[in-house]
């Protein structure tokens, strides 16, 4: 046995005869599907690298009770040096893929010992609920296991109530005996769920009494019979070779509909049966919700500084670097790049303990999550604006090369100051690639709606500010005059 779970483990566990759709048809083996074979070379790789020698130390932690060391998204901090260290990590991870798996390994992981750090909310559910959630984090932790969660319902007429949305919609409890429950229908987005092992099934939409037969969390593994993914479309099948898509034809994590074909879930893998209070606090009254989306703020400030990263070249590759209001542009989007991990930085340094688990500060968690949700799309259109039109004017598709007239012409016309015509047209394809093609929309909408709404995002930091601090200093200030005061000095 190796030291930690390599990438040839990962693609192995992923040959299970789990149940996938595409383009109308069952794939027989997910990882070596054209639609997604690649990607989960991709997840392989992130395996690959925290299994390195000189990455080991950095990369994994020996959990309690076992033989094995795994990624350090599973540690829970005791301290805000042992959140640094788990952080650093994460951010060497995402720079494995530059931020554009949002749903990597240690995305539901974070969530998971989040809401392991707040067990007493499960404990008054009931101590056989709290043992299974206990458990299963124990037993996912020690397998290193990749897990993706389907958390919202799907769309349907939003002036119902979910419990009354058309049958077998939402996913809801259909039976249960004295093995465990069984339920029937859909949940969304199930992202990553083709390459990842296992999936949390769990309500972040508030629910109402009356809908208690919808109010359930449980961990299955993608295998479990009567799971069905019908998967989005492919952009990494669609892509035409590495070259001429860089991103979407290695990092398209997908995006799936999960459907549960009367799914039998053991106990001892049901986390909250039947009551809709526990599922929101699930989330919000653990440390569930602020450590999956912490985790996505690491994530996020790899992918703007890549980002940053793309302006500044795409600027030397058509000589504008130099031009004032270019170089400001550049200026201002380096000062936001810093500003997302000053951000980060500072939800560490001002986190608290809660009990022996030091949890970052969670205001400024959901204040970061407020503006970068209008970052990321301020950054793809500053990149749009700096390229003109440099990122049309390329040829069609690298086959275009194997012709020796259109090459010519190639060679001709694709000039810049400091690369070569095929690396220009290397690096503009790359461009365009993750801000313009198919794949790089997907994730200027994940960016902006992946934690909700903007309504649903200022509604956490609303709730989260400490606003007795605020206006008490505008009461004090208040209370430092008077009218009566003020025209008693007049008459003086």
């Amino acid at each position: 046995m190796t030291v930690a779970k390599t990438g040839a483990e990962h693609i192995a566990s992923l040959r299970d005869g789990r149940t996938v759709y595409i383009d109308g048809a069952l794939v027989e083996d997910v990882t070596t599907h054209p639609a997604f074979k690649n990607a989960i070379q991709s997840s392989a790789a992130l395996y690959d690298y925290q299994a390195r020698p000189e990455n080991i130390e950095m990369m994994t932690f020996m959990p309690e009770g076992s033989n094995r060391r795994v990624n350090r998204a599973w540690q829970m901090p005791k301290s805000y040096e042992e959140m640094v260290t788990r952080r650093r990590a994460l951010q060497a991870w995402s720079r494995v893929h530059y931020g554009f798996m949002g749903r990597s390994p240690d995305h539901v992981a974070s969530a998971l010992i989040g809401q392991r750090m707040g067990i007493e909310v499960f404990r008054k559910h009931g101590p056989q609920r709290a043992k299974a959630l206990e458990d299963y984090v124990d037993y996912a932790t020690k397998s290193d296991l990749f897990l993706t969660y389907v958390i919202i319902n799907p769309q349907a007429e939003r002036a119902k109530n979910w419990g009354d949305q058309v049958s077998d919609l939402v996913a809801r409890i259909v039976d249960e005996d004295s093995t465990g429950i069984t339920i029937r229908g859909a949940k969304m987005l199930g992202t990553s769920s083709i390459m990842a092992n296992e999936i949390l099934v769990a309500n972040l939409q508030p629910l109402k009494q009356g809908e208690e037969d919808l109010a359930f969390s449980c961990a299955l593994p993608m295998s479990a019979k009567g799971i069905r993914v019908l998967s989005r479309k492919s952009y990494e099948a669609s892509a035409v070779s590495v070259f001429d898509n860089p991103l979407s034809s290695r990092f398209d994590e997908n995006d799936a509909l999960v459907y549960f074909d009367d799914v039998k879930v053991p106990w001892d893998r049901l986390f909250v049966y039947r009551d809709t209070d526990v599922c929101r606090q699930q989330f919000h009254e653990t440390w569930g919700h602020s450590y999956q989306n912490y985790q996505a703020q690491i994530r996020l400030s790899v992918k703007i500084r890549f980002l940053a990263g793309l302006a500044r070249k795409l600027t030397e590759a058509i000589g504008t670097t130099n031009i004032p209001s270019v170089s400001e542009k550049l200026g201002y989007m380096a000062a936001q790049a810093s500003m997302v991990e000053a951000m980060l930085s500072g939800m560490e340094a001002s986190g608290t303990k809660a009990g022996e688990y030091w949890v970052p500060n969670k205001h400024f968690m959901y204040s970061a999550q407020v503006l970068t949700q209008d970052l990321y799309p301020q950054f793809v259109n500053a990149i749009r604006e700096l390229s003109g039109g440099a990122l049309i004017m390329l040829p069609s598709s690298i086959k275009d090369f194997g012709d020796p007239m259109i090459n010519k012409i190639i060679q001709t016309t694709q000039r810049a100051a400091n690369l070569e015509p095929a690396d220009k047209v290397k690096f503009l394809k790359a461009c365009w690639d993750a801000v313009g093609s198919e794949f790089g929309s997907r994730h200027q909408q994940y960016e902006m709606f992946y934690a909700g709404a903007r309504f649903v995002t200022a509604g956490h930091s609303f709730r989260t500010f400490d606003w007795n601090n605020a206006t008490s200093m505008v009461e004090n200030l208040m209370a430092s005059y008077s009218l009566e005061n003020e025209m008693n000095g007049l008459k003086h």
